[in-house]
């Protein structure tokens, strides 16, 4: 069994999963709302500065914090939001689970 082919295999069956068609819908419904999608945009823009802020610190700017949980709320109101965040969500745990499984496997050598 040649590894390549293996990871094709997995690749295909990810992209079959449901958790990658919901994302993928999702992702497409977010398109068609450009004002939303801005939004979203925006939100993980600064998602992303908070995270990274607080690794550079090692701690957390609460006001910047609180702001993004705001920012948070105000979007999951938004059912299409929502769904796009749930769907992300549930994609993002199906990768970390694969990559978690694969790095299991080969620790041994990793350490």
């Amino acid at each position: 069994m040649n590894i390549y082919d293996t990871a094709n295999r997995l690749a295909n069956e990810i992209k079959q999963s449901e958790e990658y068609n919901n994302y993928k819908m999702a992702k497409q419904t977010l398109n068609l709302n450009s004002e939303l999608k801005k939004k979203i945009e925006d939100f993980e823009m600064y998602r992303y500065e908070v995270q990274i802020a607080a690794m550079q610190t090692g701690k957390t700017d609460e006001e910047k914090y609180k702001k993004m949980q705001e920012m948070y709320v105000e979007l999951i109101e938004i059912d299409e939001a929502k769904k796009y965040f749930d769907a992300e969500m549930k994609f993002n745990i199906v990768i970390a689970d694969v990559n978690k499984i694969i790095g299991e496997a080969v620790k041994d050598v990793m350490q």
